[in-house]
């Protein structure tokens, strides 16, 4: 029989405890994936829309707007700031007309370096009476205008729907569907006056209060967050993009370099890349043709700001970086 020290048992005991630990690592200790979300279509309701608030009101915008708010709170993903996104539509020039399509959508998320893109619709938003079709939803008693319509039972439905798509493939990895409602006696579904909430821009902040303390801000929220708890349990269907980066540097200001290189390859800022020399190029013998280039250490640039075909970097080395330096993935 053998036996075994306390000290020994002991040291067994935590490099257990370790392994255990490791295997254990909870989801959001891991690396999140990266994803922006393109704002919804809305065309299917966009007369209810229009008679609820007076106006054309870009409902698609604020539910993308308070879907990446709820997405955040999963802490499942990692989200592309508004203004990066609408630099890109803007940059490429896709229109809103666009942004339900599954190519076009996989093209924005190709040029932002995200693992996917979310994109879907909005089915419903509005009344449910079913007096008198519209849209779907139902003529509400007393007329429509601004400020919603007064109804004796008043009840809201908002419906949407998502899609998770591969950048890649341009695939619809998977799709989801949120629904919420909201009901009350003597109220309207839009509040008194139709002006509670910032609708600037065409768009409406569906995150401010005024807004959710209504009838259609209620459900709006219900199925907002339903559609984002869903697409938190579908975080793991998602392919990780293999980022792989070779450039030059473009110019050399004291330790801020300008690269050749931007978003369209994957890049993103916080990324760190290694700098390179080219020493000398090893040639074939018999055709001439560069078999391999030899290079040395400079250091390493790491990114702070990007775009589609560019970036900027702080240089960090025992050197200097000069234009024409080799840099890629470590």
């Amino acid at each position: 029989m053998r036996f075994y020290s306390i000290r020994s048992f002991a040291a067994a005991s935590l490099l257990m405890l370790a392994l255990v630990l490791l295997l254990n690592v909870p989801a959001s200790a891991q690396q999140k994936k990266r994803v922006a979300v393109l704002d919804f279509e809305y065309g299917t309701v966009q007369t209810w829309v229009h008679s609820m608030f007076g106006a054309n009101v870009d409902v698609g915008k604020g539910v993308s707007d308070l879907l990446v708010e709820k997405l955040l709170a999963t802490g499942k993903y990692s989200l592309i700031e508004r203004s990066a996104l609408d630099k890109v539509l803007k940059e490429q020039n896709f229109s809103n007309s666009d942004r339900a399509d599954s190519t076009t959508a996989a093209k924005i998320g190709a040029i932002l370096g995200v693992d996917a893109i979310i994109t879907g619709s909005i089915t419903k938003f509005g009344s449910d009476d079913s007096s008198t079709g519209l849209g779907g939803f139902g003529r509400a008693l007393g007329g429509f205008g601004v400020g919603g319509v007064k109804l004796k039972n008043a009840k809201a439905v908002v419906g949407i729907s998502a899609r998770i798509i591969d950048v890649n493939t341009a695939e619809i990895l998977a799709a989801v569907t949120g629904n919420g409602e909201s009901k009350r006696k003597g109220a309207s579904l839009a509040g008194a006056g139709g002006g509670g909430w910032n609708s600037g821009g065409g768009g409406i902040d569906m995150s401010n209060s005024n807004f959710r303390e209504t009838l259609i801000g209620e459900a709006t929220d219900i199925a907002v967050t339903d559609l984002a708890n869903q697409l938190a349990e579908k975080a793991s269907v998602m392919p990780t993009r293999v980022v792989s980066v070779n450039g030059l540097v473009a110019d050399v200001s004291g330790a801020t370099l300008i690269l050749n290189v931007g978003t369209s390859t994957g890049l993103k800022v916080g990324d760190k890349l290694v700098v390179e020399r080219k020493v000398r190029e090893v040639r074939d013998p018999a055709s001439g043709k560069v078999i391999r280039a030899i290079t040395s250490d400079v250091g390493s640039v790491t990114i702070t700001e990007a775009d589609a075909s560019s970036s900027v970097g702080t240089f960090t080395g025992a050197g200097t970086a000069k234009v024409g330096d080799v840099v890629k993935t470590p």
